[in-house]
């Protein structure tokens, strides 16, 4: 069987020479945003790769995404095969994929029987509860009892038999899709990399599958090579996402190998031309709010491929050098890509330890645990735009920032779209596409088919309520003072004593007839009352109370109480939007967020 590289999208392919700073197709009102934070793979038969596609799906393009997580290397394809006593070079260059070059004959039946043992090993009924091992090993059997003649035929009966199991993102693909399938490179020299334990708890990046007659084929890398450093560097306890973002490059650009083949082969330097540009997926652009006070930094995602993540990193960093004190992140009409891709994105804005994803394969009792292992890039307030076809790994991040209380999300519900595909390639050229797992969010919601409800649906319009009151509100204090009763003590000569403090009886009975000094708590009785922001505050329990403040709405802010639930606290704050009310603590139970 042989192995061919696993690709993210026909759009991605390797790396852009700089970032557009330019808007999207949708214009966007930021006017009000500052309102909401102040106030793989191609697989084998027994297992996949470790990288992601992009699959069909209902919605047309939909990311259909493959885990790293699940997958699994067959033992029969074991990458450390080399000899272990190393008896001769020869011995130690021999190629780990036998089934590349032995000669096998394929029957019609021997092609429907392959795909059928694909789907009784790997698949997962995550939303049916069509399948079982009864009823599928009767299918086979059904199938095979009389001849298949012709090789469409045999496709066809493919096509019938993965329809019976209710899975839309279960299907078939023709020799013809297949093949256009795996020309598509993320790495941008043709090879896919796998993490491989050396047994002693280190852990080894080699080339687990090579597209024939690319850039790195062509240079002289071979199956199995152990990947050593990339242009110099070193790659020891990098993962093989973060060696394929070092292997990526401009189109007719050259990248260093430093590769060994087996456990005592020489150490090599090859020198591999990239043939692919991808297309970066991240747009950016600095909006000025409030009067130019402000500066949000809006960056919008289209896909995740291997590109995302870097691209996202140098955009928000320039417009964090820009000056961008907020954040919007729209993932509207993202519908997916790399898995880990995805996975990579969120760390970008979640804790050391915070929760990713969980994710199941067959045995849905056990899951893994995706963590962020690295302090967040920022930490500034974050708003993540999605709509109904926001999909697959772009809710991967939305849920990860959400439920880690990490950002707002704002829009429609997400497509809703938990699981997880590998590609399986067929000995006729033809292949496979398989549902192996899903994943829940790390607040344990399963979202597919329901998607993510967002916090808000809509982003607070142009128009804010501004307070009534035009004089500045300046709150007088003195740090320190006494307030003595001076008609009943005398502790120094009268002439140099002085009553103090707002409620000396001295004050009340000589006011008027002596200056006496003004030491105390008070402040200016046209501003008493009122917040620094300018309104008097008003608490509200329900949206009812709310309509009490409509004719108001320039003297009185709405303070949600405490014990209002999260529930109703949403539909307040929608309402107070609707009405023009500002809502000191909108965000309480959402984020972290004192009164204002």
């Amino acid at each position: 069987m042989r192995l061919l590289l696993p690709f993210s999208s026909p759009l991605s392919a390797t790396s852009p020479p700089s970032l557009p700073e330019h808007p999207p197709p949708s214009k966007i009102e930021f006017s009000g945003i500052t309102k909401i934070f102040k106030k793989s793979a191609i697989g084998t038969l027994a297992g996949a790769l470790t990288l992601t596609l992009v699959l069909s799906s209902p919605i047309p393009s939909v990311a259909a995404s493959i885990d790293p997580y699940l997958s699994m290397t067959p033992p029969s394809l074991s990458l450390d095969s080399s000899p272990e006593d190393c008896p001769n070079e020869e011995g130690a260059d021999t190629e780990v994929l036998e089934d590349d070059v032995r000669p096998q004959l394929v029957t019609n039946e021997g092609i429907v029987e392959e795909a059928w043992e694909i789907v009784n090993d790997a698949f997962i009924d995550a939303r049916s509860n069509r399948w079982s091992p009864e009823t599928w090993q009767k299918q086979k059997e059904e199938i095979l009892s009389s001849p298949i003649k012709s090789r469409s035929k045999a496709h066809e009966v493919i096509k019938k038999m993965l329809a019976s199991l209710g899975d839309q993102y279960t299907r078939f693909l023709s020799p013809d899709e297949f093949s256009r399938m795996s020309k598509y490179d993320i790495t941008g020299i043709g090879i896919n990399l796998r993490e491989v334990s050396d047994g002693g708890g280190n852990v080894k990046l080699k080339v687990l599958g090579l597209v024939l007659d690319g850039p790195a084929d062509i240079s002289g890398v071979k199956q199995g090579d152990e990947i050593l450093a990339v242009n110099g560097v070193d790659v020891s306890g990098k993962s093989s996402f973060e060696v394929s973002s070092l292997l990526q490059g401009p189109s007719k650009t050259f990248v260093v190998l430093k590769v060994k083949h087996g456990k005592c082969g020489p150490l090599r330097s090859i020198k591999v031309q990239r043939q692919v540009n991808a297309q970066t997926p991240v747009s950016y652009r600095l909006e000025k709010v409030d009067n130019g006070r402000i500066s949000v930094g809006y960056i919008r995602l289209k896909e995740f491929n291997a590109l995302a993540r870097k691209d996202l990193v140098i955009a928000m960093k320039r417009l964090q050098d820009k000056g961008a004190s907020y954040f919007v992140m729209d993932l509207r009409d993202n519908l997916g890509g790399l898995v880990q891709a995805g996975i990579e994105t969120a760390k970008l804005f979640l804790d050391e330890g915070d929760t990713v994803i969980y994710t199941a394969g067959r045995d849905t009792e056990t899951q893994k645990i995706v963590v962020a292992d690295k302090k967040p890039l920022i930490t500034a307030p974050l708003i993540v735009m999605v709509n109904n076809r926001t999909a697959s790994a772009s809710e991967i991040v939305a849920s990860a920032l959400h439920d880690n209380c990490k950002a707002i999300l704002v829009g429609e519900r997400t497509y809703g779209k938990g699981l997880i595909q590998s590609v399986f390639e067929l000995r006729d050229g033809s292949g496979v596409v398989v549902t192996i797992g899903k994943y829940v969010t790390p607040n344990h919601i399963d979202i597919n088919g329901g998607g993510i409800e967002p916090d808000f649906r809509n982003l607070p319009g142009a128009k804010m309520a501004v307070p009534l009151l035009t004089k500045k509100v300046v709150k007088k204090r003195s740090a320190k003072f006494i307030r003595p009763q001076s008609d009943r003590r005398i502790t120094v000569k009268e002439s140099w004593r002085r009553p103090k403090g707002i409620d000396s009886r001295v004050r009340r009975k000589f006011k008027g007839v002596t200056l006496m000094p003004n030491v105390g708590y008070g402040s200016d009785k046209k501003t008493r009352h009122y917040l620094p922001n300018g309104f008097k505050k008003f608490v509200v329990h329900n949206t009812s109370d709310l309509e009490l403040l409509m004719m108001h709405n320039r003297t009185y802010c709405a303070e949600i109480a405490h014990n209002v639930s999260t529930k109703k606290r949403k539909a307040i704050v929608e309402r107070a939007s609707q009405l023009d009310i500002v809502v000191t603590n909108r965000l309480a139970r959402l984020r972290s967020q004192e009164d204002e």
